[in-house]
């Protein structure tokens, strides 16, 4: 006889569902011989909640469906976070289906009389737009739909549905469940603003002799390539994208002037800071692309793009603030703007942009050993082929994979953990992306510390045989944390070393034991060779590079480590300025 698990199952598959990651528990069993017998659908058993979670983000983000992750009650839901609060940052829509006890179980629920039990409604809510508990079978359809319309409405991100085990257990008598197939995907309704407000952001554009577009993560959630290359290239404008915007625009375009961040492009901060108009496209204006609230200067016109109201404003007050779905906006302004040309723009707009790279170059050449992480990504670069995709770690491996690795296609190929920032996205996020669109071939680029929070998920990627090439730069320490105490606190060097004089860590050797290949490379002139075993091979590989623990892709951090002086502790001048109005405005 069918059951409610059966139910949640089959109303998923109604979604359009085809792939669910998670990790099963005795209170979810009935939701697994659902799945299981429905051949259409496949599930990705996780060796940890977090990382089916991580998985689900990167699942979505490249196939613009839902990511779906699910957990049993208690110590499944306390490791969702993490991945959660990621996709509610990076506006990814996810649903989670979340176990728990029994409905008659719920005054045995706290303090562990009954097994696993807590209040989990109000942790759930404050990591997701809407979390809902099933209070019967009847409910769940009705709470499934509203968990994939919430998902993919408005600014996209996570939802929850919480249903008891004793509803997942009870029999369902099989009914024909319907659906409204458009909230499938993201975005499931697009906006745009008003033609006053559209008229007076192409008056600004007009004005502009230096227009410099930030792209976001908004414009490829939008699927707005093809509108952002006809914009920028009719208005003469620089485009540089934020860290979950790359891909927004192909990099080799003379107008790309890489990722705006910190982390990133000497020519992107450079010019931003140069430009009489910024132009945000689906970039919340936080503190990496404001350059640590740096942007936009007061004398700067500002028009600021966004699906989600609550951001227009929020940090300075925009020239001319649009709420509307970035490609539907861009559909509507470019027809009343004026193509225009900005000779000495573009002429100062490739002058950065051959300087910064020039500057580089002994860095993407160096022979040095331990390697040089320019070195090893100048190399990487030479065996990626235009669709597949590179899966950052947080920290320095997504300023050098945003500085050398260029992005030859529009579309989502680098994915980026900056939602949240979490270390340990990498690893299992690439398995998401491997589901999304296994034809690629799946990349990953990760610090030793980050890449040890996932490590057993190698294990997953092996007995399933992924094809995902993990390059793993090992600098035997926390790099940024280590760099940030030193440089900040007087010289400090406390508790951020990974390895002793006792012992050190071999990633490769560890792949080898779980699996898979493992590849140690100590000096650069062993970098082509890993790479072309690591890419001929069938199924994943560690690829460990054991590189210059002083190196940093930060460029302030270089010269002030190169002079020796120290910063002031950053809790005394980080400070967000005060909000202001940007020029222009009427």
């Amino acid at each position: 006889m069918p059951h409610g698990g059966d139910l949640v199952a089959e109303i998923l598959r109604k979604h359009g569902v085809t792939q669910v990651f998670g990790q099963p528990g005795g209170q979810t069993a009935a939701f697994y011989q659902g799945l299981s017998n429905r051949k259409d659908m496949s599930h990705l058993g996780c060796r940890d909640e977090r990382s089916a979670a991580y998985a689900a983000d990167a699942y979505a983000r490249v196939s613009g469906k839902p990511g779906i992750v699910d957990v049993t009650v208690g110590p499944g839901t306390t490791k969702l976070p993490d991945g959660l609060i990621e996709s509610m940052n990076a506006s990814v829509p996810i649903v989670a289906i979340v176990g728990e006890l029994p409905r008659s179980w719920v005054p045995l629920r706290d303090g562990g009389v009954g097994s696993q039990g807590f209040d989990q409604m109000p942790f759930l809510q404050t990591m997701t737009k809407q979390s809902w508990l099933a209070p019967d079978l009847e409910t769940v359809p009705d709470l499934v739909r509203a968990a994939f319309r919430t998902a993919t409405t408005g600014k996209p991100g996570p939802t929850a549905v919480v249903i008891p085990h004793d509803v997942l257990d009870e029999e369902w008598e099989e009914t024909d469940l319907q659906v409204e197939e458009r909230f499938n995907s993201a975005p499931a309704y697009r906006s745009r603003p008003s033609d006053d407000e559209l008229r007076t952001a192409a008056a600004l554009i007009a004005k502009a002799e230096r227009p410099y577009i930030i792209a976001g993560g908004g414009v490829l959630g939008s699927g707005a390539t093809a509108e952002l290359a006809e914009f920028a290239t009719r208005v003469g404008a620089a485009v540089g994208t934020s860290f979950t915007g790359k891909g927004s625009v192909t990099e080799t375009e003379s107008y790309s002037v890489g990722v705006l961040n910190p982390l990133g492009s000497q020519a992107a901060r450079e010019l931003a800071g140069e430009a009489d108009l910024i132009i945000w496209l689906g970039s919340k204006v936080g503190q990496n692309t404001s350059l640590n609230w740096a942007l936009p200067r007061p004398e700067q016109m500002t028009i600021q793009v966004d699906v989600d109201g609550s951001q227009l404003g929020r940090t300075f007050g925009p020239s001319s603030g649009l709420l509307g779905d970035v490609k539907a906006t861009l559909e509507a302004l470019v027809p009343l703007v004026e193509p225009k040309s900005v000779p000495e723009w573009q002429r100062r707009i490739a002058e950065s942009k051959i300087a910064a790279w020039a500057s580089t170059e002994p860095l993407r050449l160096s022979e040095a050993s331990p390697v040089m992480p320019p070195r090893a990504m100048t190399e990487l670069a030479k065996h990626l082929r235009p669709h597949d995709i590179v899966v950052s770690d947080a920290s320095f491996s997504a300023g050098w994979i945003s500085n050398y690795l260029k992005n030859p296609v529009p579309g989502r190929n680098f994915l980026f953990a900056r939602g949240q920032g979490g270390l340990g996205y990498s690893t299992p996020a690439s398995m998401g992306a491997a589901k999304a669109r296994p034809e690629a071939r799946i990349v990953t680029v990760s610090g030793d510390g980050g890449f040890s929070y996932s490590v057993g998920e190698l294990a997953t990627q092996a007995a399933h045989g992924m094809n995902i090439v993990h390059v793993v730069l090992n600098n035997g320490t926390w790099g940024w944390l280590r760099m940030w105490e030193h440089l900040h606190y007087e010289g400090l060097r406390y508790s951020v070393d990974l390895e002793s004089e006792k012992a050190s860590t071999s990633y490769a050797a560890a792949a080898a034991g779980l699996g898979m290949q493992g590849i140690l490379v100590t000096s650069a002139d062993e970098l082509a060779n890993a790479f072309d075993k690591a890419f001929s091979t069938e199924g994943p590989t560690v690829v460990e590079i054991r590189i210059d623990p002083d190196a940093t892709p930060i460029d302030s951090y270089t010269r002030r480590l190169a002079s020796g002086k120290f910063y002031p502790r950053p809790g005394t001048v980080y400070q967000a300025r005060p909000w202001q109005q940007s020029a222009g405005r009427k």
